[in-house]
């Protein structure tokens, strides 16, 4: 199977004191990081074993061992969260689906789409954001000047998608804190997410 989408995820390197900063506490700095980490891993594994024209991530600092075969790197341009969102879908030349690294629970299933009969994706999150967003034309308008990380933003892009033809994507939870890493896990048991924040957990016992 084939597909045209070109598949988005924007990221941090998972280095402690960087990423995951609300998991702090109950978890240190670096267990954060570690639960970040494995989060990443699992998302770029969903994106590698989906059909795509391309897969590129999106960084924000250095790729380690955890990027598989089949991935570009490219890095993120200045600015806040909605400019490098923007950044991201210009350079695409044709659909592009955009994800970011804190639902580990994703599959091939989820980011999977066809833009044959609509011009955009969105899937909201359970914290009022949004943990995908796709444009069949990838304009970067669409995104930029969007408060982000808001209980709104979710709100807001949505509007801003209100002149397309919008497939909507089931509601998922981000990993922001624990309450919210424990959830996710429960969803994805057999991932590399759950099987670390269970060893980290079993340590703070």
């Amino acid at each position: 199977m084939t597909s045209d989408v070109t598949l988005l995820v924007i990221a941090k390197e998972p280095r402690p004191g960087r990423v995951k900063t609300r998991l702090t506490p109950p978890f240190t700095p670096v267990q954060a990081a570690d639960l970040a980490g494995a989060a990443l891993a699992d998302t770029l594994d969903a994106v590698a074993r989906t059909p795509a024209r391309r897969r590129v991530l999106v960084l924000d600092g250095t790729s380690g061992p955890w990027l598989p075969a089949g991935i570009e790197v490219v890095p993120q341009c200045a600015g806040g969260l909605d400019e490098r969102l923007a950044g991201a879908f210009a350079g695409c030349d044709g659909p592009a689906l955009l994800i970011g690294m804190d639902t580990p629970q994703v599959t091939p299933e989820l980011l999977t789409v066809d833009f044959t009969d609509c011009e955009a994706y969105f899937g909201p999150a359970e914290d009022g954001g949004f943990w995908a967003l796709g444009l069949a034309v990838p304009d970067p308008a669409l995104v930029r000047g969007v408060p982000m990380s808001t209980p709104h933003t979710g709100t807001a892009q949505r509007r801003r998608l209100a002149h397309l033809r919008v497939r909507e994507l089931p509601r998922l939870r981000d990993v922001d804190t624990a309450h919210d890493a424990a959830l996710v896990a429960a969803t994805a048991p057999g991932s590399r997410f759950a099987a670390r924040l269970a060893r980290l957990t079993a340590s703070h016992r």
